[in-house]
Order: C-alpha cells, then structure tokens, then sequence
C-alpha cells in the first residue's frame, strides 16, 4: 500500500468504528490492538467535537449540548479537518446542518451556523484598515458611479430567510429573549478595528452590498439595489456601510476605479 492509500486508509478507520485497524498499529509483542487504537480513536472524535462547540456556542445552546455532540460526531465522520488552522475547522458545519435530518425542525439553525463561523473568519481575518467617509468625499463627483469599493478582509454578509442575526444576538446574554419579529435578516459580520460586530442591515441595503462585494461600480449596485426595492436610498446605504467598515482603505488613489 503506497504512502497516500495509508493515510487515506488511516484517516478512515479515525472516524469510522467499523473500518479495519490500519497497517502497523500493534502492540509490542507485534499484535494488532484495537483497545488502544480505540482510545485514540476517541480522544480524536473528543477532540474535533470540542472544537465545533467552541466554534459554534449558539448553536450548541439552540439545541443543545447532547444534540449538538451527535450532529457535531456525524460531522466529523464525513468531514476530517483540512488544515492544521484549528480554527478553520467547520467552516462547511453550517452546510452540513442544512442536510441533517435530525436537525431539520430548527429551519434557522444553518443560517446561525453561518453567522457564527463568519463570526471566526472575521476575527482572525487580516488586519486593514477601513474605508472611511471622508474617503468618499474625496472621489470627484464624475466618477463615483464608475467607482469599485474593494470588501475589507473581515466582512461577510450572510442573508437568512430567518431572523438569524436577532438570534444570534439574543444568546449573546444570559437571559435570551426571542425575536420580536420573525423576519428574514441581512446581517453583516465585520472587523474593521479590534471587535467583530455583527449588525442586521436592511435588504435593500444588502442587495447594495452583495453587488460591491462582487465587484460592481456603485452605479451597477445602486441600479440592482433599486431593481430589488424602490425605495433604496443610495446615499444612506453608501454611508452606513462605509461607516460600519464594510470596505478597505485604499493604499493610494490608485485603489480605487
């Protein structure tokens, strides 16, 4: 067996109870020991479970720790970290979520996930420095509507058919309150400093800020911003999103088209 199938074949049997003991793990007399590969076994199930918790604690106190504990073991079993960045570690959790039947009466639940492995990126994203308002001020008139705004490292919108960043805001104390209005969400997650914020942003406004984030001038985001809600105000949501950090600063001029 080449060096690549033993590994594949290893990182099998790690997850998976009923595979056969890999090549190679035997006791000192030369036997193969399950026992002990069991107990590896485990402390590695133990191990990447304890991570996702500590990834996702809304979603733990949604459903709470014994639900979670198995949906997080299902997920293991099919997804094995991909680098040794432990913090990257379930960056598909949320997807998974969405499949698993188990968790399928909490509709919401996903969209949380998403929030909060946001939440991690932008907390270990790279350090820049925000756009700010009287960066704006400086783009000639002519040109703000062929303008490009570059998303700053730390953001991310996540659009949720449910009230998920209320929800996530919610369990943020210790007495949680539910939602006043179940309504779909927008909800930005960004870093522009120090602190991750996570702020619900009107539709509308998102429609603005996915158009930007995928690299339209602000001329084409406004116009599809308009498309989807008539009553979108261009300067307001350039504003509120440039004041919450949405966007990097520009090096030089130069950054900017």
């Amino acid at each position: 067996m080449g060096f690549r199938a033993s590994q594949d074949a290893f990182a099998r049997a790690v997850t998976d109870p009923e595979s056969a003991l890999p090549d190679g793990i035997t006791s000192r007399r030369g036997e193969a020991d399950t026992t002990r590969f069991a107990v590896y076994r485990n402390n590695v199930m133990v191990g990447l479970t304890r991570t996702l918790e500590k990834r996702f604690p809304v979603v733990t106190r949604l459903v709470g720790e014994d639900f979670f504990a198995g949906m997080a073991r299902a997920y293991v079993r099919t997804e094995l970290p991909r680098s040794p960045v432990m913090f990257e570690y379930g960056d598909s959790f949320a997807d998974f979520i969405a499949g698993h039947a188990p968790a399928a009466g909490v509709r919401y639940l996903a969209d949380v996930a998403r929030v909060e492995a946001a939440w991690t990126r932008a907390y270990h994203a790279e350090d820049a420095a925000a756009l700010a308002v009287a960066d704006l001020a400086a783009i000639p008139a002519e040109d703000l509507g062929a303008t490009t705004l570059t998303r700053h490292p730390a953001a991310e919108l996540v659009r949720s058919p449910h009230p998920a960043g209320s929800i996530w805001g919610a369990h943020q104390v210790e007495t949680v309150e539910q939602p006043r209005d179940w309504n779909a969400e927008a909800v930005l997650i960004i870093r522009p400093a120090m602190d991750v914020s996570v702020t619900v942003v009107p539709q509308r406004d998102a429609v603005f800020a996915e158009a930007l984030f995928a690299g339209g001038t602000l001329a084409e985001a406004a116009q599809a911003a308009l498309d989807a809600d008539q009553d979108f105000d261009f300067g307001a949501a350039l504003v509120g999103l440039v004041s919450l950090g949405a966007f990097r600063a520009p090096s030089n001029q130069g950054d900017r088209t």
